[in-house]
């Protein structure tokens, strides 16, 4: 591909519905303006966003659109005024499916240079391709907990790739971590940082109470239980949520309804997931590598649950 192209492969939604409406498609793709860079991809992970996209579709753009946020490739372009980037330098990116130009899985993507940092020392662009987005949320549900160190923070999930990341960046802020997992992923979760793990339940707040009897100061809700997290937490605590819930909560816990897109352009932040990478802190999994084709594919095996790690789309 060439920078005068003006189309991409990508993979495509005509039309709300199923898995089966995914298409691989040639959408239009531009120049980068000031302050952007165009990404030839390698990787663009799937996340349970896509299926969002897919079956609600995006009132904000006219279809067919394009699924993804995270992406990991090669700066093919720069736009006026980026210097912080260099036109064949391996880099991660983060993108919403929401606008125009669409999302991630495309071959090749025009992105905000904010959205845009070299993958991390020693990674590969596989791996890369699954930190962005799930770690910004991280950052972001952790930040609107404002809990100080010392204090505990329950997080549901445990084993899952959201809370991979949230559990390290929670004890490098200084906090204690509870987590559940099922018995056979318990060591798994202790390798991300977690102080305590609980057994997976029905009842996750009295698993949390079986050894914090208070009540902890927050939870960090990556498994969806929304409502059902909070019995863990104590009265006026704090409750991060991953798809929009807003309660109601008791007890005054205050729900915080965590929206990644507010957050895709702090250049700081992934920053800070690169360098945590680099040094251990934060492990990535990617699992299996599947070509456009098989988005449709993808997205079913992801809906299905199990997955401990991320597919990506390779082109």
């Amino acid at each position: 591909m060439t920078e005068t192209q003006s189309t991409t492969r990508a993979v495509g939604i005509p039309e709300p519905g199923g898995p089966e409406v995914l298409r691989v498609i040639d959408r239009p793709v531009r120049e980068p303006s000031a302050g952007e860079v165009r990404v030839r991809v390698r990787f663009a992970a799937v996340n349970p966003t896509d299926i969002a996209t897919r079956t609600r579709g995006n009132t904000d753009a006219e279809p067919p659109w394009t699924p993804g946020m995270d992406a990991a490739g090669t700066v093919e372009s720069v736009g006026e005024g980026v210097t912080e980037l260099e036109v064949g330098q391996d880099v991660m990116a983060v993108a919403s499916p929401r606008r125009a130009d669409g999302g991630a899985q495309a071959e090749l993507l025009v992105v905000p240079a904010a959205s845009v940092v070299p993958v991390p020392d020693g990674v590969s662009l596989e791996a890369a391709a699954t930190l962005p987005m799930n770690g910004l949320t991280a950052i972001l549900g952790l930040e609107m907990l404002g809990l100080p160190a010392g204090e505990t923070l329950a997080v549901t999930g445990g084993a899952g790739l959201l809370a991979s990341y949230v559990i390290p960046l929670a004890k490098d802020a200084g906090l204690t971590v509870i987590a559940d997992a099922k018995p056979d992923e318990a060591e798994l979760v202790r390798s991300f940082g977690a102080d305590v793990v609980v057994d997976r339940s029905e009842d996750f707040g009295a698993a949390v109470r079986a050894v914090e009897p208070d009540g902890v100061a927050a939870v960090y809700d990556t498994a969806v239980l929304n409502g059902d997290a909070v019995g863990a937490i104590r009265d006026g605590g704090g409750l991060a949520v991953v798809r929009g819930w807003q309660g109601p909560a008791e007890r005054s816990v205050t729900v915080h309804p965590v929206g990644v897109f507010s957050v895709l352009e702090r250049t700081d932040w992934l920053r800070q997931l690169s360098a945590m990478v680099s040094d251990g802190r934060i492990t990535l999994r990617p699992l299996e590598t599947l070509p456009p084709e098989r988005a449709a594919e993808a997205q079913e095996r992801m809906d299905a649950g199990g997955l401990r790690g991320r597919l990506l789309i390779a082109f």
